[in-house]
């Protein structure tokens, strides 16, 4: 956490993991170990003891807000006369390439759907909403991919519209991280959610308000909560160094792999490239676009060297 969360006049509320993890109550375990290990995200570990310390507290936290949140919508339907259903609660999670988000989001998928109150949980990443490659190579954009630029924030904002609005069935591109582009016609459909959870590393960009004065929405206008994965930017590295390293041995192998000429490449050799595209892209993204918007989340998890969550922050206004 930078001198911004820490100091006394910080918005959060700082834990400790075993602090935080008394917040559990008395809430029971619902994921089983090998649940558990079946929700990683390749180079992230995730330990039953993590989940029980810090994912159960947050889960319980969220089912506070859903049904706080709920209450309030039936309120206006009162005011208003009106008999709507209830409305999705919506919940961001953003943060660096390799940091964790996708095991974040699944583990909280999970835990959420358990509860009684909200048992349809819906998870989508800002992935589909990428520009196809031919898109991103025709206006130069190729080396932004995941830069705010290469997303089409209109698609996604029509999407998150239609969820929040109540529409029935919403559909949402789906992107293939083995083909690193588009699926051409695919798509996966969202049914009237209890809970979406949207996972992404610019979620809770903001942009500067066009000179004509006319209303621009923000994706993150649309979360309920947010949540940001922290880590030192050195750490990071790391983990997407020997990510890379690691799909260099698995999905890269696969002819149909976008990085398959990867693939064959030496130890020595794979580290420069992996290097590269960190320094490059990555690093120019997370400093640039992606920890700037941290200071915006409800909720902040920092994570040690290892990949395990050490500090909870928990913003108080």
């Amino acid at each position: 956490m930078d001198q911004f969360v820490r100091s006394s006049l910080s918005p959060y509320r700082i834990f400790r993991v075993e602090d935080w993890a008394k917040l559990r109550a008395d809430m029971p375990m619902t994921l089983s170990e090998e649940e558990v290990a079946g929700l990683q995200s390749l180079n992230d570990p995730m330990s039953i003891e993590e989940v029980e310390e810090v994912y159960l507290p947050i889960s319980r936290l969220l089912s506070f807000y859903v049904e706080a949140t709920q209450e309030l919508f039936q309120a206006t339907q009162r005011f208003l006369g009106t008999g709507e259903s209830k409305t999705p609660f919506i919940i961001g999670i953003a943060g660096s390439v390799a940091v964790g988000k996708s095991t974040t989001a699944r583990i909280l998928r999970e835990l959420l759907k358990r509860w009684p109150s909200h048992p349809r949980v819906e998870l989508v990443t800002t992935d589909g909403f990428l520009y196809p490659n031919a898109v991103l190579e025709a206006e130069g954009l190729m080396e932004r991919k995941g830069f705010p630029e290469s997303y089409d924030v209109s698609a996604l904002l029509n999407f998150l519209t239609a969820i929040k609005a109540g529409t029935p069935r919403v559909s949402a591109p789906v992107y293939s991280h083995l083909v690193y582009d588009i699926v051409p016609g695919e798509t996966i459909t969202v049914e009237r959610p209890d809970i979406l959870i949207l996972e992404g590393l610019n979620v809770l960009q903001t942009r500067d308000p066009p000179p004509d004065g006319k209303a621009v929405p923000f994706v993150s206008d649309f979360f309920d909560f947010s949540i940001y994965i922290d880590a030192d930017e050195q750490s990071v590295e790391r983990w997407y160094l020997e990510r890379f390293m690691r799909l260099r041995e698995t999905r890269f192998r696969d002819p149909r792999s976008y990085f398959h000429r990867y693939a064959s490449l030496g130890d020595e050799e794979a580290a420069v490239v992996a290097r590269g595209l960190w320094e490059r892209i990555n690093l120019v993204n997370l400093r640039a676009n992606i920890l700037p918007t941290r200071p915006r989340a409800e909720l902040i998890l920092r994570k040690n060297d290892d990949h395990f969550i050490v500090e909870v922050a928990l913003r108080k206004i």
